[in-house]
């Protein structure tokens, strides 16, 4: 019973995960994240690196430079300004660049969405008791690894590439500052791919990891399974309530039409049609009720009430349900057929008979859909 209700060993449903996701439980990954913002400061420095050192040179050459003006009319912010103003386009579109790669890193994950519970206050955020529990759980020790290794990793590639280009950057005290600055900005740009390169080795091995917690965390018991298939679908008794419910309308509102019904046709559960026939008042048999489903068996309940006769003629029920109205006489192509089973009904038949065999013509032959079968 424990392994039956206790133990989480579902997948979760479709409706667990829209939940979760509505409560802000989605899949995120700071490695990925991370990686993604660097990768794409890389290649922002690739492309657009020797913009921002241009801009810096010029902001250099302002600032040692000051001729007549600066000195009879002297404003400080002035060369401040003119600086900005040479690095806003530069820095600013770093930060473009790096904003783009943040959203990015959250809408490939599935994770870019508002979500305002999370701005609630929530007690577990400063508890103390839940902070110990994060840090030295066992979210805190995968943490705790993933950091090691990343300390690690990078550690090993940043000193594989110093010690790389150590031999090359001691030689550059024998060249021109022209040489040395496109050598040193060579060897910037190939460190910084290389960590690049690093953060998404461990983007690669952390987002499988972030994914198989999430969905171990989402699993759902068989009992939960159960719960939430009968808050979708409706319990079975709560169904045999609501059907009980609405047989009983549908026997309030037709109670006088089928006790004063002669004969009611079956298909023998999905469809119930009652007639009447006053050699009095009625040329032809008239339609007094009809129904399907809940109402057809309130009908039939109806008329073991009142001592109607029931009679299973699928066919022929089928063919009054869609050719006639409540109220309305029958068509004329099926007179003959409800004739002959009046006749039964009223005893004109033989002693002893049989319950009559009809034939339905073909233009009143219909499935239980109401399509024609010809």
């Amino acid at each position: 019973m424990a392994e039956e209700f206790g133990e989480r060993t579902e997948a979760p449903t479709a409706k667990r995960k829209q939940k979760a996701i509505e409560q802000g439980d989605v899949l995120r990954s700071r490695e990925f994240a991370t990686a993604l913002v660097v990768l794409a400061g890389a290649c922002w420095t690739i492309f657009l690196g020797p913009s921002l050192m241009r801009a810096c040179g010029g902001v250099m050459t302002a600032s040692l430079q000051f001729g007549r003006d600066d000195i009879e009319d002297f404003d400080p912010w002035r060369p401040l300004l003119e600086a900005g103003g040479k690095l806003a386009l530069p820095l600013g579109s770093l930060f473009l660049v790096a904003m783009i790669a943040a959203v990015l890193s959250q809408a490939g994950l599935g994770s870019l969405r508002f979500n305002g519970a999370l701005l609630a206050p929530k007690a577990s955020r400063i508890n103390p008791a839940s902070g110990l529990k994060r840090i030295f759980g066992p979210t805190g020790w995968v943490e705790l690894g993933k950091s090691l290794l990343k300390v690690a990793l990078l550690g090993a590639i940043g000193a594989y590439m110093l010690l790389k280009t150590s031999h090359a950057t001691i030689g550059l005290t024998s060249t021109d500052v022209q040489g040395a600055v496109g050598e040193l900005g060579g060897s910037f740009k190939g460190i910084l791919i290389a960590m690049a390169g690093g953060l998404v080795a461990i983007a690669a091995i952390d987002l499988p990891i972030q994914i198989v917690r999430r969905l171990a965390k989402l699993r759902m018991t068989k009992q939960e399974i159960k719960d939430e298939h009968k808050e979708t679908e409706g319990s079975p008794e709560a169904k045999a309530h609501i059907r009980s419910r609405q047989r009983e309308m549908a026997k309030r509102s037709m109670r006088k039409a089928v006790a004063g019904a002669h004969v009611v046709l079956t298909n023998p559960t999905h469809f119930a049609v009652a007639l009447r026939y006053n050699r009095a008042s009625d040329q032809v048999p008239v339609v007094v009720a009809k129904g399907r489903g809940v109402t057809a068996l309130a009908i039939r309940e109806l008329a073991g009430e009142n001592a109607v006769p029931v009679l299973e003629y699928p066919s022929l029920a089928r063919a009054v349900y869609y050719t006639s109205r409540e109220g309305q006489e029958v068509r004329d192509d099926l007179y003959v057929a409800i004739a002959t089973i009046l006749a039964f009904v009223f005893g004109l038949s033989p002693q002893g008979a049989p319950q009559p065999a009809i034939t339905v013509p073909p233009t009143a032959r219909f499935d239980e859909n109401g399509v024609k079968q010809g």
